[in-house]
């Protein structure tokens, strides 16, 4: 349980480590080669669309529920919604800690990365393909440095709300906006590079018209800010009485979108002014995550000027915006032990540890973190439709009202058109997903040891539900719950 010291100092703190926990890697990684194969502008515009419609009310939900209960996700839906539907707060938990196993490992990834721009490893002519091979085959460097990324998250969970995740957000965060700033001004002086910013803001207005646009945008919204995973939520526990809702939830969303934009005016024109030719740069942008941050960008560095250097300054970004995600899972799970009474400093030892333990598979083989990332992330939208019915069961003008008793910036009736619609939208997302899979393995879309079928999401997914579930009367008894008494009205609805 959070104590009554365990607060952000301000309002600057928190969003600070809001926006900390939601510029991921995906911002550096994902978002611009997702925005390149979906028409460029029309994309962004749907990004756009898709952040009010489905990150902003998210984030509203968790602060909501965060600000008002003061307890991780477990009790929070215990508290908020009633003791039968502990359960989901439980899924939310655990699916998040999930991501948490292998983001560490991608995070050590990161730090990897930045040691080899820093000792001049990567520099002209080196082999970017063989180093990544030879990097993730071997399990010894993999496990450590997902070991080393863990342990630092821990370090700085230890430290506390202000000394530990706020402090670090307070470096991370302008550090990350001013690296990707000067990469970006940096590769806009190369010839060639302007390229890449016809690529990104063209304006094919027909792609509006695609709903493949329409679906990777909205998938690239939920994952990139983060709504839906409990994060928010759990940094709402330490918000004060007089914190701003809905304001501090645009501010958070379009801070997240703005600093993908940032990443993809960096990395598109850098990938166009360094590629031998047009249909070379193309094909860096449809290498996948990995295929475009350790292969072709790690390839491309060395041959500007100062390309080392860059190359540090690019992988340190990467690394530290990886960081301050896992901090916020980290702290998710530290935040939960704790309301079932156990000590910060005992419940991050024991997060780490448990981390680095079940982190070891994905660290030791490359397919099974891929497993893992589309089993939990794609599970995360269950968790979206979870929130959804916190304000369904607790009356959608209720939770607006709380919303705008503390927010300058009026919410109306869009919110609970966006909260309807997020079964929906997960529905739409969630059968392309299906769609998509069949065409992978058009005759074992249904196996679970397919690595990416909807087979093994479906699997996976069972079991986790059917342990929480399970459990729900265990979970239910055994938190420890706040003494913040909830509003009458929402009382009345318990």
């Amino acid at each position: 349980m959070a104590g009554q010291n365990d607060n952000w100092s301000s309002r600057v703190g928190f969003i600070l480590a809001s926006m900390g926990m939601a510029f991921g890697a995906g911002n550096i990684w994902r978002f611009p080669r997702v925005v390149a194969a979906n028409d460029g502008g029309p994309f962004l515009i749907a990004f756009f669309v898709a952040t009010i419609v489905w990150a902003v009310p998210m984030l509203m939900i968790e602060m909501v529920m965060g600000k008002t209960t003061r307890q991780g996700t477990i009790g929070a839906f215990r508290k908020f919604v009633g003791p039968r539907s502990t359960w989901m707060g439980a899924w939310i938990g655990f699916c998040c800690i999930f991501i948490m196993f292998y983001y560490s490992v991608v995070t050590g990834w990161a730090i990897r990365y930045l040691t080899y721009g820093v000792t001049g490893v990567i520099r002209k002519g080196v082999d970017s393909e063989a180093l990544w091979r030879q990097f993730t085959s071997s399990p010894q460097q993999t496990i450590l440095f997902h070991f080393i990324a863990i342990g630092i998250a821990a370090f700085i969970i230890i430290g506390g709300v202000q000394k530990g995740l706020e402090m670090a957000n307070k470096i991370i965060v302008p550090s990350l906006i001013v690296i990707l700033a000067i990469l970006m001004t940096w590769v806009l002086t190369k010839p060639g590079a302007v390229q890449g910013l016809e690529y990104l803001f063209r304006p094919n207005l027909a792609g509006l018209l695609k709903a493949k646009v329409w679906l990777n945008a909205f998938t690239q919204a939920a994952w990139s800010v983060g709504a839906g995973w409990g994060l928010m939520l759990t940094y709402a526990v330490y918000m004060s009485e007089h914190d701003d809702i809905g304001a501090n939830s645009f501010v958070i969303a379009l801070a997240d979108a703005g600093s993908s934009l940032l990443a993809a005016m960096g990395i598109l024109p850098l990938v166009f002014a360094v590629s031998p030719s047009r249909e070379m740069a193309l094909q860096a942008l449809q290498s996948g995550d990995t295929g475009l941050t350790f292969i072709y960008l790690a390839k491309f560095f060395p041959n500007l000027p100062a390309g080392s250097i860059l190359a540090g300054l690019f992988f340190l970004a990467l690394a530290i915006s990886a960081l301050a995600s896992l901090l916020s899972m980290v702290e998710l799970a530290v935040l939960n032990l704790s309301d079932f009474g156990i000590n910060r400093r005992k419940a991050a030892l024991i997060t780490a540890a448990g981390a680095f333990i079940l982190g070891v598979p994905s660290a030791w083989k490359i397919s099974f973190q891929e497993n893992q990332d589309m089993v939990w992330g794609v599970g995360l939208l269950i968790s979206g439709v979870f929130f959804a019915y916190a304000v369904y069961k607790n009356g959608i003008d209720h939770v607006r009202g709380m919303i705008n008793e503390s927010s300058w910036i009026h919410v109306g009736k869009w919110f609970n058109v966006c909260v309807i619609a997020i079964p929906i939208i997960f529905v739409v997302i969630f059968g392309w997903w299906v769609f998509q899979a069949i065409t992978w393995y058009p005759d074992s879309w249904w196996n679970p040891w397919e690595k990416l079928s909807p087979g093994t999401m479906v699997l996976q997914w069972s079991v986790l539900m059917i342990a929480v579930v399970l459990l729900n009367k265990w979970f239910s008894e055994k938190i420890r719950l706040t003494d913040i008494d909830l509003p009458d009205e929402l009382k009345e609805k318990r």
